[in-house]
């Protein structure tokens, strides 16, 4: 497609306000991790690493990573295996109510936070209560895994519809057997697409706030809802900085290796 000179510079100019206007914000948050003020004041004084030594001996902080950790984890193993089977069974077989099957996974993603933090929170109380299962780690794991199935499943769907099943059904024609097709042929077809996927719910399981102050109860803190709490508390408010900065630069490996994976060709297989 050939573009004129003038079109070429609108869509440069585009391009760098929207980047802009995206990354501003972030850099700034960066910066005033190193302002050895307690405020929010702009520009900063002078630089330190004063909060980044008190960030990673705060025991509130290590404690909010580590709950979020298992729970983005918790939430990533369940959607692996959930969702990949919907996406097999949605791309592979042919039966009565496929679409609407289709629609009903990816509803949840489309909800507002709060109307599913609602439905999970009234659920878990009727079903879970009565023995005597409360508010915790586990329902938080529930709860990020009813919309992180749909990130492994719209990758791995799409994946499946991509490859065909002829390479499947050539494995079976040269006398493979179900599970020799799936070991050497479909499962290194779809493994950056699994990968992908897990990065992917992890890194929406690790950020949810909405869902999991509905279904986290008192006992424990996430570190979305760590940072939210002590946002505005003077002697916080610093070493909330440094950690939305730890935050910003630890995934952007995982989203970009994400992209990377559910983008790349396939792997070939072999019988």
């Amino acid at each position: 497609m050939h573009l004129s000179k003038s079109a070429r510079y609108v869509l440069a100019l585009l391009t760098s306000i929207t980047l802009l206007f995206i990354y501003v914000p972030l850099l700034v948050v960066v910066i005033n991790s190193f302002n050895p003020s307690k405020t929010f004041s702009w520009p900063p004084s002078s630089l330190s690493t004063l909060w980044w030594s008190k960030a990673f001996h705060n025991e509130g902080v290590i404690s909010a990573l580590m709950t979020s950790i298992k729970a983005g984890v918790g939430a990533s193993v369940i959607a692996l295996l959930l969702g990949s089977g919907l996406a097999f069974a949605v791309a592979r077989y042919e039966f009565f109510g496929k679409e609407t099957i289709s629609l009903l996974v990816v509803l949840p993603i489309a909800l507002p936070g709060i109307i599913t933090g609602i439905a999970l929170n009234s659920a878990f109380r009727i079903i879970l209560q009565p023995f005597g299962v409360g508010l915790g780690l586990f329902t938080v794991i529930i709860g990020h895994a009813t919309f992180c199935i749909v990130i492994v499943y719209n990758n791995l769907l799409a994946r499946l519809r991509r490859v065909g099943s002829t390479l499947e059904e050539a494995s079976g024609d040269l006398g493979a057997d179900t599970w020799q097709t799936f070991r050497y042929v479909t499962f290194p077809t779809i493994r950056s697409s699994l990968v992908a996927g897990a990065l992917l719910a992890f890194a929406l399981s690790f950020d949810e706030i909405v869902v999991t102050t509905f279904t986290s109860g008192a006992e424990i803190e996430t570190l979305p809802q760590w940072i939210f709490n002590n946002l505005f508390r003077p002697n916080q408010a610093p070493i909330v900085n440094v950690v939305a900065a730890v935050l910003i630069i630890g995934f952007a490996l995982p989203v970009w290796l994400s992209q990377r994976l559910s983008q790349g060709a396939p792997a070939g297989g072999r019988i």
